[in-house]
């Protein structure tokens, strides 16, 4: 599962970071880590970008971005 197909108010934990160069890099840099619990906590109208909840602050990422992140699996 990837972090794109997560629902508003779902959550999981990272597994993985895809990616290639200065994109991996951008969002390793803004804590997108392996084993770091994340949550989905808004989704714009037209369903991009997303708000995530992670290490305590909220981040927006575009959904394609969001597909590069492999999650364990969700929880309600």
């Amino acid at each position: 599962m990837t972090l794109d197909q997560l629902k508003v108010s779902q959550s999981g934990t990272i597994k993985a970071v895809g990616g290639q160069g200065a994109l991996r890099r951008r969002l390793l840099d803004m804590g997108l880590t392996p084993g770091t619990k994340i949550m989905v906590r808004k989704v714009a109208p037209l369903g991009d970008p997303i708000e995530l909840y992670l290490r305590g602050y909220e981040l927006t990422l575009r959904q394609e971005d969001a597909r590069q992140i492999e999650l364990w699996e969700a929880e309600p």
